[in-house]
């Protein structure tokens, strides 16, 4: 059986302890062994580098070097790592290490909860197969961006709040390699309801499968 582990904490804006109650439930319909944690004490158990999974819902907040590097390392050496919104990529702003296993980090939501569209790019990989691109309200993402990333589905800013972003195209899910391991993250899910979206809830579930460790 696959071993998940899920770290939720940090700011309660973002709903973490309903977060990963709900992909707890999704992990486990799965087939999936998953356990949760609440400090950031977890990773750095030596014990992480023999988890199939390891999802991190944890926005903002500090992480001890020495527990992010170990986090790293399990990640390098294969094991997955998948988050969304916040709790991934807003995540430890202090640690660089972490936002390179990470592919990218928030830096702005102008017009904070507004409409937009998420644009599927990658129609035919495994993890977008059969979506089709959707309106969405909530949170829109700038985010900074690793370029070794794989864009799976993206947003354009409009400028209605910041007109100097007019017509920027920015990642919304991506996934990538890191060493041996395969990271997964969506930018959607502000709100924990969000989640139920199906649209959402296909893509981050498929995303959290095709990053776990066989």
């Amino acid at each position: 059986m696959r071993k998940a582990l899920i770290v939720w904490g940090g700011w309660p804006g973002h709903d973490p302890d309903l977060c990963a109650s709900m992909i707890r439930g999704w992990l486990k319909a799965e087939g999936f062994d998953v356990r949760i944690e609440t400090t950031t004490e977890a990773f750095g158990d030596p014990k992480i580098h023999d988890l199939s999974l390891i999802i991190p819902i944890y926005t903002m907040s500090k992480i001890e070097k020495a527990d992010a590097l170990n986090l790293c390392a399990a990640v390098r050496s294969g094991v997955g790592l998948a988050g969304h919104h916040g709790g991934m990529c807003d995540a430890f702003r202090d640690s660089v290490d972490y936002q390179f296993m990470c592919g990218g980090q928030w830096v702005a939501h102008p017009g904070n909860i507004i409409d937009y569209k998420v644009d599927v790019t990658k129609p035919d990989d495994p993890i977008m197969k059969g979506l089709k691109s959707f309106e969405h309200r909530s949170e829109q993402y700038y985010m900074h961006i690793d370029p070794a990333i794989e864009v799976l589905a993206t947003t354009t800013f409009t400028g209605d709040h910041a007109p100097w972003i007019d017509g920027v195209v920015m990642p919304v899910v991506w996934k990538k390699q890191y060493g041996a391991g395969r990271v997964f993250y969506s930018s959607l899910g502000h709100r924990a309801y969000e989640l139920d979206v199906p649209e959402i809830r296909t893509l981050m579930t498929r995303g959290m499968l095709w990053a776990a460790r066989e």
